[in-house]
């Protein structure tokens, strides 16, 4: 009798594992295996993942995803579409107008490394906590519309729109200070204030009187320190000729109790009766607050709320 034929499925196979019948393609597979080797298929009777639903578009009836707020097809926004989440390890919600061509602003995190780019569509976009084609829904600091980024003329300018903490932005070069003015140094606000200039003596003060200081001059300028709410708090008196310093521990006025602000900060050289503000080569930079507008250049800081935004290129 010819020997009796023994099936492929029947076969040991390879380390012992027996041999059994893909499900999709009929091949003889080694069990052991997660995959058929000549069609994909899993050979493992893994639960399958539950069906996706499918979306339309309500006004083209084309398919949609979930997280989409307009249609790719049509374009039309869709009344049930969930609020985009915010990426991976930031706090940002960008919408689609910020993802076009036009200049680019980079989100810096904490040690001033780069959490995240976007670029703003058509040259312009708000910031806000609430509304705006950039959002940071957590930010308690950041007003619910805050500021705008706006191109005129090739270049950048951000205005502060009425928020409740401001729109500061951080000096790359010495600037002329004008009545009103607030500065950030450190974590104090300190405020500039124009007292006028020195008059004549009245007559009393005749040249035999020794009553009151020579020295310095009659004060034209002060700095207030201000308060959270808005109150002064201390005061440095500014004078022609008086060049003085801020920081933490060196300077004609220290705040050792910021430990967010560098030993020697920021200097206010006078210039005739002028004042012009400096950073001294600090840690976390001196910042000013933007009244109406203000040009952004290619590679300066804008805090808004808790976030710092810096212009990477146009």
């Amino acid at each position: 009798m010819p020997p009796t034929r023994v099936s492929e499925a029947a076969k040991p196979a390879v380390g012992g594992a027996p041999n059994r019948c893909c499900p999709f393609c009929s091949a003889i597979v080694n069990s052991a295996l997660p995959f058929c080797p000549q069609c994909g298929g899993r050979l493992h009777n893994d639960p399958a993942p539950p069906p996706t639903p499918t979306l339309t578009c309500d006004s083209c009836g084309k398919p949609v995803r979930a997280n989409d707020q307009f249609c790719p097809r049509c374009g039309a926004r869709r009344a049930a579409a969930a609020p985009p989440s915010p990426p991976a390890g930031g706090t940002a919600v960008f919408s689609a107008r910020a993802t076009q061509s036009g200049p680019k602003l980079a989100l810096l995190g904490d040690s001033g490394q780069i959490a995240q780019h976007f670029t703003l569509g058509a040259g312009e976009g708000i910031v806000g906590r609430v509304d705006g084609e950039i959002r940071f829904p957590d930010d308690v600091f950041m007003s619910p519309v805050h500021a705008q980024f706006a191109m005129r003329d090739g270049q950048l300018y951000v205005r502060d729109l009425g928020s409740r903490n401001g729109t500061w932005v951080f000096l790359d070069a010495p600037q002329k200070l004008v009545d009103g003015d607030s500065i950030l140094v450190g974590s104090q606000i300190l405020r500039f204030k124009r007292l006028g200039y020195p008059g004549p003596n009245p007559p009393e003060a005749d040249a035999t009187r020794r009553l009151g200081s020579l020295l310095p001059h009659g004060d034209i300028a002060v700095l207030q320190q201000l308060r959270a709410d808005g109150s002064a708090r201390d005061a440095l008196h500014l004078s022609p000729g008086r060049t003085v310093f801020l920081g933490r521990d060196k300077g004609d006025w220290v705040f050792p109790y910021d430990q967010t602000m560098s030993g020697s900060h920021a200097e206010i050289r006078n210039e005739d009766m002028d004042f012009v503000l400096l950073d001294a080569g600090s840690r976390n930079g001196v910042a000013v607050s933007v009244r109406g507008e203000r040009l952004v250049r290619v590679g300066q800081r804008v805090l808004m709320g808790d976030q710092i935004l810096r212009l990477e290129n146009m």
